[in-house]
């Protein structure tokens, strides 16, 4: 995927330029991974653009009354987080971490060689219910700048310490021992996966979405509250601040933190910008309509960074935006990804 990559549906989505002939579900499937071809290739970028522009002519607009309107649908809309986008350097060896070390799934993997890269899908169950990680390879390259604004990944099982010693038996790095969270009760760790990505392992028993958290460092912790509350429809969920640690943390999502995924936004005393390095990508949340999901973006100030419409030669429907601090979501259709997985 050398154009405009993003994420979407069962798999990761792209804006591609005409290639050889690929099957519907491998192209869905398996598009987005290369993603940091978003700032480097901006010819294709404008011919993406451009294409799905044509595609979106036919498409009625959204429309709404006014911001009021716009924020009760948005709160109405079915969504959930899908899955999280992000690039490794070493594919099998990462696989073999997640799943011998974090007790994951290899739910599905494709490989894209004229595009030149390989991704791979995990998680603790059913794509159509669970949220997911989406690891991609791109051929030669292999090692990613994870940056400082990029947090970690939470992972939440019934006991912490028995956990962390299946992951260091089995050769995981352990950068935290078990021990309440600093300013907290929960028990938590810390682990590293090959490529230097943070898993924070945490002690709730029973919960039926284990793979549970990603954490984002932002620079303006309400500022960010304000915008996923409106423009992604989110809840506040919880809000925690530190004084003593000097951070503050909230909690967004769409629905109860123990039951589902969520965005963990952090903001750290006085620091307003963070470098994002090349290594994650995006999230990818469902919608009913990526047009009314987009409208209401721009009315709450968001940046939409692709148009909603149809992909050309795949037809699924999304729509990419940033965050105040350049954090990428990518909203897809909830049929279409339902048709994806079929």
């Amino acid at each position: 995927m050398r154009a405009f990559p993003v994420t979407a549906g069962h798999g990761t989505v792209a804006c591609a330029a005409a290639a050889a002939p690929v099957p519907r579900r491998s192209l869905l499937l398996s598009t987005a991974a290369a993603g940091a071809t978003l700032h480097s290739d901006p010819l294709r970028l404008a011919r993406c653009a451009s294409g799905a522009g044509a595609l979106r002519a036919s498409a009625q607009a959204a429309t709404f009354a006014g911001k009021d309107d716009a924020l009760a649908w948005a709160k109405k809309d079915n969504r959930r987080l899908l899955h999280v986008v992000y690039r490794v350097g070493d594919l099998d060896k990462t696989i073999k971490f997640y799943t011998e070390c974090l007790g994951m799934k290899l739910l599905r993997r494709r490989d894209i060689p004229e595009e030149k890269y390989s991704n791979a899908f995990l998680g603790y169950g059913p794509e159509d219910s669970h949220f997911a990680v989406e690891l991609t390879y791109n051929y030669g390259v292999d090692k990613y700048d994870i940056g400082s604004g990029f947090g970690h990944f939470g992972i939440a099982t019934d006991n912490v310490a028995k956990t962390v010693e299946l992951i260091r038996a089995k050769g995981g790095k352990v950068t935290r021992e078990p021990g309440p969270v600093k300013g907290g009760n929960t028990v938590i760790a810390f682990v590293e996966d090959p490529d230097g990505y943070k898993f924070e392992i945490l002690e709730r028993p029973g919960t039926p979405e284990p793979l549970c958290q990603v954490m984002l460092r932002v620079g303006d912790l309400d500022r960010a509250i304000s915008f996923y509350e409106k423009a992604c429809g989110m809840e506040l969920l919880r809000k925690r601040d530190n004084p003593e640690y000097k951070y503050t943390v909230a909690m967004m999502g769409y629905g109860p933190e123990d039951k589902n995924a969520v965005l963990e936004l952090t903001y750290n005393y006085g620091v307003t910008e963070y470098e994002k390095g090349n290594a994650y990508a995006q999230i990818a949340i469902g919608t009913d309509d990526v047009y009314k999901t987009a409208e209401v973006v721009k009315l709450f100030g968001g940046q939409v960074v692709r148009e909603p419409g149809p992909l050309p030669g795949i037809g699924t429907k999304i729509t990419a935006i940033l965050d105040p601090d350049g954090w990428k979501s990518v909203f897809v259709d909830n049929i279409d990804f339902t048709k994806e997985l079929e």
